[in-house]
């Protein structure tokens, strides 16, 4: 019994499919036009109840289904008519007599408005939506991925998380396609309802008057009623099916079912619902109208709607009350005076006189961004801004370059900025400030333009190049003049994306470190579970990972990293106190994405140290408490530095970053030396070029 359950579906098709075969009694036509009355009122309250589409993805199948019930009772019924002198069972016949009332014309007018009304109205308007909401949902599925997978970068969901939302978007798109195609069968239903009809009543007169001999008056009633009686019982199923139809469809942007949404959304409008009553009240004075039932109509609006009004007033009161979460002292108030206290606002000190609610004022973003009003559209994707969008695509970039998720940023306004200002903070304090003209471009002055464009000198706040504020409509001649025109959101984006890779070492956490070794472990387990934390603590790990991100080394061979400081920890037995030394073996063991980085062309430019100079602060190293250091007399430090300057300025025409070349021994210290000064240059030692790469030397930094 139970297997057969499992087939009832099938066992029902093939059913359905035999009906336009086998003929079938009136009585047994009377139940199947029941249940199908049944089914259709049943997929009608289920569409109206249900959430979210989804929840009913076999309604395209359904409709399928269903249709083909109600054509086999057309075949079915249509037989019995045209074989049994108009007679098909009691439910049409029911009908018929209920809807013509005697008069056969306004019986034929009624059936006429309810098949066209489906047919224009409701199957017309179903199948536009369901095939915009198809071609809809199938153009958002690339930015739906996107989005998910930012999500997933930044640790907001988890893979299987990630892997549900993936299915859902999915079976959106695949059901939506198949409801486009689905309200095509509503469609040809209709239609088919229209030749039903014209067959029974003009086949079943002719049969009549023709077979039976009887008049034309009596045979036309006859037919008449079976007509419409068997048009009345498809058509008020195939209504229903085409109003759920049109309910499924138009779901895409609820949040409840229909009946909470029609509710909220009609209570949130209590104006609406007064005015409404004040314009029934005003065409109340039109000579001829009913003026009792106006009246009423109208009074009831506008007591209803001022009524709503005053209950949204009092909402806010209630609502903070709730958020604040006052407790009653000793936990056993009245309810009336918990219903008291429910509605009297809470003071601000009184809110913070719970300790744990000035906690939450302790928690600091890892990355925030503040604006001024003038630059909110940016933000606001509601009015077409696209900072947010092009934020998911600089974390998802950052994420493929240097193998580390970037936080998520925190986007607000502030009124202590000037309207066209915007700030950049870590953890909570500011480090970076810009100001953006929103209806202007920002033009990089070339070295040697051309010409030059008018418009208001600033400094671009990213590299800090020269730069001018120009009008959109001086565009084309800027580019023609040389200078490189960026438009105002990518100005913005650029200086954060700079931003947070010269920070990016201060925002790795002690548990961002712990999810990226949960990452690993996922490729690479045994390594993980020798690794970690009996060989190499979590917290030494992320010291590694600071230096390594902090000159911008990119951590994503984090299985290199890991088997290199489980060879450190081999050789000595211990877990190595030497941070620097043990960076400068990773360093190598990287040397193929640190020359990738700095090489074009197959040829690296860089400065080199001169041997002597380099031999003088090999010997003025000094071993402290930390290790060594470089103890280099002012003279000395200032000649570096200042020659260092000058052999910058040769970089300017290169797209590669400034590297400095020197040993192994001394490349960390020459690092500590520079980075204060220019924080840009990159300082590389020989073991970190692959052998494979043209190294050009442009300059020497030599001993003066």
């Amino acid at each position: 019994m139970k297997k057969l359950m499992s087939y009832s579906v099938v066992l029902f098709v093939i059913t359905v499919i035999l009906l336009l075969i086998i003929p079938m009694p009136a009585g047994m036509v009377d139940v199947a036009i029941i249940l199908n009355m049944s089914f259709s009122m049943m997929i009608l309250v289920i569409t109206m109840t249900i959430r979210e589409p989804l929840e009913f993805s076999i309604f395209p199948s359904l409709l399928l289904i269903t249709t083909l019930f109600r054509l086999g009772i057309n075949v079915s019924s249509t037989r019995n008519i045209l074989s049994h002198s108009g007679s098909s069972g009691k439910v049409i016949a029911a009908f018929g007599d209920f809807v013509l009332q005697g008069n056969v014309v306004v019986g034929m007018i009624i059936f006429l408005i309810i098949v066209l009304m489906q047919f224009i109205v409701i199957t017309k308007g179903a199948e536009r939506v369901a095939e915009v909401a198809a071609r809809f949902t199938l153009d958002a599925m690339p930015g739906k991925q996107m989005a998910i997978d930012a999500d997933l970068s930044s640790g907001l969901i988890n893979e299987q998380q990630a892997k549900e939302q993936r299915s859902k978007i999915q079976r959106e798109a695949d059901f939506y396609g198949s409801m486009d195609g689905a309200t095509k069968i509503v469609k040809g239903d209709a239609i088919m309802s229209l030749i039903t009809t014209a067959i029974n009543l003009i086949g079943g007169s002719i049969i009549g008057i023709v077979q039976s001999g009887d008049s034309i008056g009596n045979v036309l009633n006859t037919y008449s009623i079976a007509t419409v009686g068997d048009g009345l019982v498809s058509q008020i199923p195939a209504l229903l099916i085409s109003t759920a139809t049109g309910m499924i469809v138009t779901r895409a942007v609820s949040e409840g079912s229909l009946n909470e949404d029609v509710s909220h959304q009609f209570v949130a409008q209590p104006h609406a619902i007064m005015i409404s009553g004040l314009a029934i009240a005003v065409m109340a004075v039109i000579p001829g109208m009913p003026l009792i039932p106006m009246f009423i109509i109208s009074a009831v609006l506008i007591g209803g709607g001022y009524y709503l009004s005053r209950r949204i007033k009092e909402e806010p009161i209630m609502t903070a009350a709730a958020v604040y979460g006052m407790d009653a002292a000793g936990g056993g108030a009245a309810a009336g005076e918990e219903a008291a206290a429910a509605k009297a606002p809470v003071k601000e000190e009184d809110y913070f006189k719970d300790v744990n609610n000035v906690y939450s004022l302790l928690s600091l973003e890892s990355i925030e961004m503040e604006f001024g009003y003038s630059l909110i559209p940016l933000a606001d994707e509601s009015s077409g801004g696209r900072l947010i969008s092009r934020i998911v695509i600089f974390r998802r970039q950052y994420a493929q370059d240097m193998g580390y998720v970037v936080p998520s940023i925190r986007l607000r306004d502030s009124s202590m900025l000037a309207p066209s200002q915007y700030c950049i903070k870590i953890r909570g304090e500011e480090v970076a400030r810009g100001e953006i003209l929103v209806d202007y471009f920002l033009a990089l002055e070339p070295e040697t333009p051309e010409q030059e464009v008018d418009g208001i000198e600033t400094i671009e706040p990213a590299y800090g190049i020269p730069s001018r504020w120009i009008r959109p409509e001086n565009r084309e001649r800027a580019e023609l003049y040389g200078y490189t025109v960026i438009d105002p959101l990518s100005v913005m984006v650029t200086h954060l994306s700079e931003v947070i890779r010269q920070h990016a070492f201060e925002l790795i956490t002690r548990q961002e470190v712990v999810r990226l070794v949960e990452n690993l472990k996922k490729t690479a387990p045994e390594l993980v579970e020798e690794a970690f934390p009996q060989l190499i603590s979590y917290s030494f790990f992320q010291r590694v990972l600071t230096g390594l991100l902090k000159e911008n080394v990119p951590i994503r061979d984090l299985e290199t990293i890991v088997e290199t400081l489980l060879s450190s920890v081999s050789e000595t037995g211990l877990m190595p106190r030497d941070t620097d030394g043990v960076i400068e073996r990773i360093r190598t063991a990287l040397k193929r994405t640190i020359t990738r980085m700095y090489c074009e062309d197959g040829t690296m430019k860089v400065l080199t140290l001169d041997a002597e100079l380099e031999r003088d602060m090999v010997s003025a190293l000094s071993k402290g408490e930390n290790g060594f250091y470089l103890a280099l007399d002012p003279d000395t430090l200032q000649s570096i530095i200042r020659q260092l300057a000058e052999q910058l300025k040769k970089f300017s025409g290169f797209s590669q970053d400034p590297v400095v070349l020197t040993s192994q021994v001394m490349r960390i210290h020459f690092y500590r030396l520079t980075e204060q000064f220019y924080p840009k240059v990159r300082v590389l030692s020989f073991n970190e070029v692959a052998s494979n790469v043209q190294i050009q030397s442009i300059g020497s930094i030599k001993k003066q």
